[in-house]
């Protein structure tokens, strides 16, 4: 092996190693940063207005969510490739509205949390964050 393929190994080896030990470092201080008081209380408003929205928005959405449900419950995957790809699925967020919403019906994410309440939302988040 030449001295420049072996320092490239070298740099390569510290690269890995760095960033191994930042994500372990992160895994640590989020958990910390995000159960503190202030996150929490901003947490808890964010969701209590998420709700409200959800709930205003329901009367004239519900169909939405009733195809998703049907579109569920018979498998049909043509109708479910049709749905919003806005997910928050970590929270238990799957927006049943059609894909493209924002733009061609201006309206938020909206769907239903894990406890099944009515739940409207701004942004995405990938299912594995």
């Amino acid at each position: 092996m030449t001295a420049p393929e072996e320092e490239r190994r070298v740099q390569e080896a510290v690269q890995r190693h760095a960033r191994t030990r930042a994500f372990a470092e992160a895994e640590d201080v989020i958990p910390f940063v995000l159960s503190g008081p202030g996150v929490q209380e901003a947490r808890d408003r964010v969701e209590a207005a998420e709700t409200e929205l959800g709930l205003e928005l329901s009367a004239r959405l519900q169909p939405f969510q009733d195809r998703y449900d049907q579109a569920v419950a018979e498998s049909d995957a043509v109708r479910l490739t049709e749905v919003c790809v806005g997910k928050h699925g970590r929270w238990g967020r799957i927006c049943v509205l059609p894909d493209g919403h924002e733009t061609s019906m201006e309206e938020p994410h909206w769907g239903r949390n894990r406890e099944g309440r009515s739940i409207a939302w701004v942004g995405s988040a990938p299912d594995d964050w």
